[in-house]
């Protein structure tokens, strides 16, 4: 018990060991998993308090209060709906015992306070410090990481240009209305191509599973 509360002390209890794919059913983070719906484990990183499991879908935290309290909450955050950036790899000094890795998720995820994840108005940010031995794997997340944030970035992009593309339609469409004996008409083919337009768009531009991506990068 005394070295539990030691390493709290210290801070030693927040260093993660990346697990290999081997072990990945021994972790809490895989009850978790939507295996059904083909989801899958690419990266997972688990220190005494906390387990970050990275899938071809979600980033899963399984969120603990301290190293000495069994307590866990589980927050799961899908790629789409949570946009990753400011990803930011730091190296080791000559005394420190780890790296770290951090990134935001979320659009609106708040730059300040990062200690091991912050929430900001539906975003979050992460800070996860790791065994300075394993930087040569943690560099595999940091890359798949930072494709994915442009991936991400260029996808809204294109999906806001698709919006503002249909948007300018309507105003022509309107500004041209013929008869009022066939506006009922028109408003149905309308209201038909912007559905079909914009259901084109989401299936172009809204990326929901990573795996090509982590499957370039991470070499497990």
């Amino acid at each position: 018990m005394f070295k539990k509360f030691a390493s709290e002390a210290l801070g030693l209890s927040d260093i993660g060991k990346i697990i290999p794919p081997k072990d990945y059913d021994k972790v809490e983070s895989d009850d978790y998993i939507l295996h059904e719906d083909n989801e899958k484990i690419f990266f997972l990183i688990k220190s005494k308090q906390d387990e970050y499991c990275f899938t071809n879908r979600a980033l899963i935290h399984v969120d603990g209060t301290s190293a000495i309290s069994k307590k866990r909450t589980l927050k799961r955050y899908e790629y789409y709906k949570y946009p990753i950036s400011s990803v930011l790899l730091e190296t080791a000094g000559t005394i420190d015992l780890d790296v770290e890795i951090k990134f935001k998720l979320g659009e609106k995820a708040s730059s300040s306070s990062i200690s091991k994840s912050g929430s900001s108005n539906g975003g979050a940010a992460f800070s996860i410090d790791v065994d300075k031995n394993q930087l040569e794997q943690l560099k595999d997340l940091y890359k798949a990481l930072y494709a994915m944030s442009l991936i991400e970035s260029s996808n809204y992009s294109s999906y806001s240009g698709a919006y503002d593309t249909i948007n300018k339609a309507i105003q022509v469409v309107s500004s041209n209305r013929s008869n009022e004996s066939n506006q009922a008409e028109e408003l149905e083919k309308v209201t038909n191509y912007i559905g079909k337009f914009l259901d084109d768009a989401k299936e172009k531009y809204v990326k929901k599973d990573y795996s090509d991506v982590f499957l370039k990068y991470i070499n497990n």
